[in-house]
C-alpha cells in the first residue's frame, strides 16, 4: 500500500508545473565591503525581483560596514562570496596565500576620483599637479604611488584626507579625493558649487572594482552554484541600471537608513554617465566580464609603482571562465 502511494505522488508530481514541484533553493550568503548604497543597488535588485530565487539560490546579503571584516568571513568559510574593492586586494590574497579568488568585476572603471574647484585653472588631469591634494593614507599607499610613477605626481603634494569635505570647501587650492558615486554630490550640496571630476580609470588606472570574490573550495566543488551566483548578479545590474528599481531601493534604505534618494539617484547617474559598470569589453561580452589582459596591464603598473611585488602570480587572483558570456546583454538598452 506505501509503495502504491509513492508511486501515485511520483506519478502526480511528474504531471504538475516546474514552478509547482519547486527544487529547494541554495542558501548562500554575500557579504558587501561597505553599508548599503547605489553601488551595491544590482546586488539588491537580485533578491528584490527574484532574479536569484529564478536561478535557484536563497540570497542573503550581510552589508559591511566600519566594524565588520566580511573579507575575513569569507576566508575562513564563514560567507559564500565578497565584494573586493578592486584588484589590489586579490594580489594581496595571492602573495598571502589566502584562499579566494575573483570570478567576476561588476565595475568595468574604479570609480575613485580626484576633486578640484571650478574657476582656478585647472580644466585638465596634468593641471592638478599644481595643488596639494587631500589624500587618505590607504590612497597614498595604492593609486598615488601609480600617480607619481605615471603622471609625474609628488609626496609634496599630500595633504591627509579624513573623510570630511570641509578643508577642501574652504580652500580653493586643494584637490581632494572622491568616489565619482557620491563625494561630487556632497560638494555640490554643501559647497554650492559643481567640482571639476577626474576620474582616475579614464588616466588609465585600470583596475576592476566591485568585484565577486569566492573561496577557491567553492569554484572546485560547486561551479555550477558559482556560475548561477553570477549569472543571476549580473542580470540584476541590468535591471538595477535600466530597469525599475525602486524595490532595490527600498531594500538599500532599509539596510542603511541614512542612505537618501536623492543620493542614490545621483550614484546610479554617474555610474551610467562614466560607465562604471557598462563599458568597456561589458559592451559586447556582458557586464562583469574580467580579462587576463587587464588584470595583467593593472598589475605591470602596480608592480612599477611598487605597489606588489613582482613576483606575485596574478594569474592565481582571477577566474576567467564565470563571465564573458553575454549573460543580460539583451537587457541593455539599444540607443
Amino acid at each position: 500500500m506505501l509503495r502504491k502511494s509513492l508511486l501515485s505522488v511520483a506519478f502526480l508530481a511528474a504531471l504538475l508545473p516546474a514552478t509547482v514541484v519547486a527544487q529547494p533553493l541554495d542558501k548562500v550568503t554575500y557579504g558587501t565591503n561597505w553599508v548599503a548604497q547605489a553601488e551595491h543597488g544590482g546586488f539588491y535588485q537580485a533578491v528584490a525581483d527574484g532574479t536569484y530565487r529564478k536561478y535557484g539560490l536563497d540570497v542573503t546579503i550581510a552589508a559591511g560596514g566600519p566594524q565588520i571584516n566580511n573579507r575575513l568571513l569569507l576566508a575562513v568559510g564563514k560567507i559564500d562570496f565578497y565584494m573586493g574593492a578592486n584588484l589590489l586586494q586579490a594580489f594581496d590574497a595571492v602573495e598571502k596565500k589566502i584562499p579566494t579568488v575573483v570570478i567576476a568585476a561588476i565595475f568595468q572603471k574604479d570609480p575613485q576620483v580626484l576633486l578640484a574647484h571650478p574657476g582656478i585653472g585647472v580644466e585638465k588631469f596634468a593641471d592638478l599637479k599644481k595643488l596639494n591634494i587631500l589624500v587618505s593614507s590607504e590612497g597614498v599607499a595604492t593609486y598615488y604611488q601609480w600617480l607619481k610613477s605615471e603622471h609625474g605626481f609628488r609626496d609634496e603634494q599630500v595633504r591627509p584626507y579624513t573623510f570630511n569635505p570641509q578643508p577642501f570647501l574652504a580652500n580653493k587650492n586643494v584637490a581632494m579625493q572622491g568616489y565619482v558615486t557620491s563625494e561630487p554630490f556632497i560638494v555640490e550640496k554643501q559647497g554650492g558649487f559643481k567640482p571639476k571630476i577626474f576620474l582616475l580609470a579614464d588616466q588609465g588606472f585600470d583596475t576592476y572594482s566591485t568585484t565577486i570574490e569566492t573561496h577557491t573550495d567553492l569554484v572546485r566543488k560547486n561551479p555550477k552554484l558559482v556560475q548561477r551566483f553570477v549569472d543571476a548578479s549580473v542580470i540584476g545590474w541590468y535591471n538595477y541600471l535600466y530597469g525599475d528599481n525602486a524595490a532595490a531601493n527600498r531594500l538599500i534604505k532599509q539596510a542603511n537608513p541614512e542612505m537618501t534618494d536623492d543620493l542614490i539617484a545621483h550614484s546610479i547617474r554617474a555610474m551610467k554617465e562614466y560607465g562604471i559598470v557598462d563599458s568597456g569589453d561589458a559592451l559586447t561580452r556582458g557586464v562583469g566580464t574580467i580579462t587576463e589582459a587587464r588584470v595583467k596591464s593593472f598589475f605591470d603598473k602596480m608592480v612599477k609603482a611598487g605597489v606588489v611585488q613582482a613576483n606575485i602570480d596574478w594569474r592565481r587572483a582571477v577566474n576567467t571562465s564565470f563571465t564573458g558570456k553575454k549573460v543580460g546583454l539583451e537587457l541593455r538598452p539599444k540607443n
